[in-house]
């Protein structure tokens, strides 16, 4: 069973339009990027995102939100730990994004 990990940025007051879009970008192209540190080919299951149109008003100032699937634990676990290309993207949003929250979750796992 896979696991879900969904990222949900605020974007500093002075960051403009180019910036945001950048970010975004960067990061959906995680997913055809990171590599698996064996096989060398593409280990994100799925990636996708966007900006937040939901009209119910309980956002909390998140703005864009990406969903990412993992195979397993062990590939999540390189994600966030070692994988030089998803740290070298956290390191670079600094400037831009000024809150960030995290959730993963494994489906039907309650």
């Amino acid at each position: 069973m896979g696991i879900i990990h969904i990222v949900m940025f605020e974007f500093k007051e002075e960051a403009t339009e180019a910036e945001i879009a950048d970010t975004c970008n960067r990061m959906l192209e995680l997913k055809d990027q990171c590599l698996h540190p064996t096989s060398k080919t593409p280990y994100v299951k799925s990636g996708i995102g966007g900006k937040q149109n939901s009209p119910e008003g309980k956002t909390g100032g998140m703005t864009h939100i990406f969903v990412v699937e993992f195979a397993n634990e062990e590939d999540r676990t390189y994600y966030l730990e070692k994988d030089p290309v998803h740290l070298g993207f956290v390191k670079s949003i600094g400037d831009v994004v000024k809150n960030a929250q995290v959730v993963d979750f494994t489906p039907g796992v309650f």
